[in-house]
């Protein structure tokens, strides 16, 4: 009587039976697989979704040299427009949806004006930074307008000592209570107009800003 063959497969030329041990745990390993490509596939999604997030603060000179499609630039429009919280949250959804369908040069092009816009954020506050000690050095040490000038020798040295010598005279006394309490006075105009001065000499190219940092005030 002939013996009825088992049912079963091969795997790289090696007869697996069905039930075995070896198909069982071959079958989990393939489960696994699977698993963790759905897992990739969703962090990859949330990452697309959140990149689409982030392209909401793009400024638009970075934006118009991005290769994006008309649906989804009037798909960012529209969720910049929307005020409500549920709304917002669909229209972000779908906006994933079309982040999803770009090729991955044109997502690496995007991170990219991420990256652009993000460093010369940094720069700008870095610039800002080293202009309020500039500003506070030439209020509050003598010697500082030699140093100054010896960093910037094309600086108008008579506006930039008119400047500073108002800003000494208009200065107010710190009341550290009122510090405290958010209440300390306003600083006078000519502080705020040798910080823009300072700001202009650094950097000359700059377009110059209608209001002063909040450390101005």
């Amino acid at each position: 009587m002939s013996r009825k063959p088992k049912k079963g497969y091969y795997v790289r030329g090696q007869f697996v039976a069905e039930g075995s041990e070896l198909d069982l745990q071959l079958k989990a390993e393939l489960k696994g697989t699977d698993e963790a490509s759905k897992t990739d596939l969703k962090r990859e999604s949330a990452a697309l979704q959140k990149l689409g997030e982030d392209l909401l603060t793009l400024r638009a000179d970075l934006m118009a040299k991005l290769p994006l499609s008309d649906k989804l630039v009037e798909a960012l429009a529209e969720a910049k427009r929307i005020t409500n919280f549920e709304g917002k949250r669909r229209q972000m959804q779908f906006v994933g949806k079309l982040m999803r369908l770009l090729d991955e040069d044109t997502v690496e092009a995007v991170k990219a004006a991420l990256e652009v816009q993000r460093k010369g954020s940094a720069a700008d506050t870095a610039a800002l930074h080293q202009a309020e000690l500039w500003r506070d050095r030439l209020i509050g040490v003598e010697d500082a307008l030699a140093q100054w000038l010896e960093a910037y020798p094309d600086t108008d040295t008579q506006q930039l000592r008119a400047l500073i010598r108002q800003a000494r005279k208009d200065a107010v006394p710190t009341d550290r209570a009122a510090v405290s309490q958010g209440l300390a006075p306003r600083q006078s105009r000519a502080y705020r107009e040798l910080f823009r001065f300072i700001k202009q000499q650094m950097n000359p190219d700059a377009v110059d800003e209608a209001e002063d940092d909040a450390s101005d005030d």
